[in-house]
């Protein structure tokens, strides 16, 4: 469901699968649709059925399972209509647009059984090792980890009001956003920058590292959050923030620990090594202990190094040669096995990443510090933030209150 973008790589991962059918697939934007229908027909040999509205494909009983690759404000809502239909998901990052819905795609998944993979890749491959590493005591005691994400992403411009081109289901594409007229810069990749419908770098790119300093620090929700940045530089259609820094403090376990994440949008050094030794983009994770600290390259080349003692002495670490690991194949085995815990990703671990996104995100937008409360799912005695953990949704397209 969904493939101008990211979509394709989950219908190249699929296609290398011997004991898997592409049997359908789906996008609001009919010129997308059929040239990959076409090209999935010439790979297997076999025609998959398209489809413009999910909720038509969902309609399918010997559909077993749907893979999501929508932009951000659908995920959820696509995510509760495939389980409530029966069928399994693997649904991308960030699983939910906003804090009510990261809680209802949770409890969609267990209320109908469904085994629903996050698209945290990093969790079936290095970073399998990574957090091993960690929890060995490579580098000590852990109480702080910083998220990189330093892309190097060009102003989008304006772009003006037109009539929607043609095969261009838009008003399945707006989904549970507020309507506005097309332009050009709403749909595809741009999207990410309006906040109707994306979460800024933080929620594209940055949800990875979030879960992954996450997992190693081994904590689920913040206590305090705090951010601050703004939209630097170009003078352009994005609402989202391109700089940004973002900290987070836990009050789990015997000692406090804290994140930091840091977005930027534009010519940076590198940081830790990573990104080294060619210029470009800065994306990874690093992990600080009593002993050293350690840091991992989330993007093409995925691996990790080491740094021990105060003499910062290299320590182990791994090869550019290693792989992400094939996390669609791993949903697959679950599927298959109908056991939640075959999931390298499961939904409920997603969905906690993805409200460290949010929260940040309510920060910023409010301009202040934020406490949050895991038992009461609140911001106490913050109205204004709360507000923002939902949206007003537009019919028919309404994430329900009860799943």
């Amino acid at each position: 469901m969904g493939f101008h973008g990211r979509g394709r790589d989950h219908i190249r991962a699929y296609s290398q699968m011997t004991n898997v059918e592409i049997a359908a697939l789906c996008d609001v934007d009919e010129t997308v649709l059929h040239a990959q229908v076409a090209a999935v027909e010439k790979t297997k040999g076999r025609r998959p059925v398209a489809y413009t509205d999910l909720r038509k494909l969902l309609e399918d009983k010997s559909l077993d399972a749907i893979s999501i690759a929508t932009p951000n404000h659908s995920h959820t809502l696509q995510t509760i209509w495939a389980c409530q239909a029966g069928k399994d998901v693997y649904v991308e990052k960030p699983c939910s647009h906003n804090m009510f819905e990261a809680r209802q795609i949770v409890a969609a998944a267990q209320k109908y059984g469904r085994m629903v993979q996050h698209g945290s890749q990093q969790r079936s491959g290095i970073g399998r090792e990574v957090v091993q590493r960690i929890q060995e005591g490579l580098i000590g005691d852990v109480y702080m980890a910083r998220g990189l994400c330093f892309k190097w992403r060009d102003t989008i411009g304006r772009k003006p009001v037109e009539p929607v081109p043609p095969g261009i289901h838009y008003d399945l594409w707006l989904g549970p956003a507020p309507r506005h007229e097309y332009t050009a810069n709403r749909l595809h990749y741009n999207w990410h920058w309006f906040w109707d419908y994306g979460n800024g770098d933080l929620g594209n790119q940055g949800i990875h590292q979030v879960d992954m300093a996450r997992w190693g620090l081994v904590v689920t929700y913040p206590t305090k959050i705090s951010a601050v940045g703004g939209h630097f530089m170009f003078d352009d259609d994005q609402e989202t923030p391109n700089t940004l820094t973002a900290t987070f403090e836990f009050d789990q376990g015997p000692s406090k620990k804290i994140m930091v994440f840091e977005v930027r949008h534009w010519i940076s050094n590198h940081e830790a090594g990573i990104g080294e030794p060619n210029p470009g983009n800065t994306v990874g994770t690093t992990f600080y202990g009593s002993k050293g600290y350690l840091s991992m390259w989330d993007e093409d080349s995925h691996k990790y190094s080491s740094w021990l003692g105060r003499e910062q002495k290299p320590g182990p670490g791994s090869s550019a040669a290693e792989s992400m690991g094939n996390h669609w194949a791993n949903f697959i085995e679950a599927v298959r096995s109908r056991k939640p815990s075959d999931l390298n990703a499961p939904i409920e671990e997603g969905a906690i990443s993805t409200t460290l996104v949010h929260l940040a995100n309510i920060s910023y937008r409010l301009g202040r510090t934020l406490r949050f409360d895991a038992a009461t799912y609140s911001c106490p005695g913050d109205a204004e933030a709360n507000r923002l953990f939902t949206r007003q949704y537009r019919e028919p397209f309404v994430v329900p209150e009860k799943v």
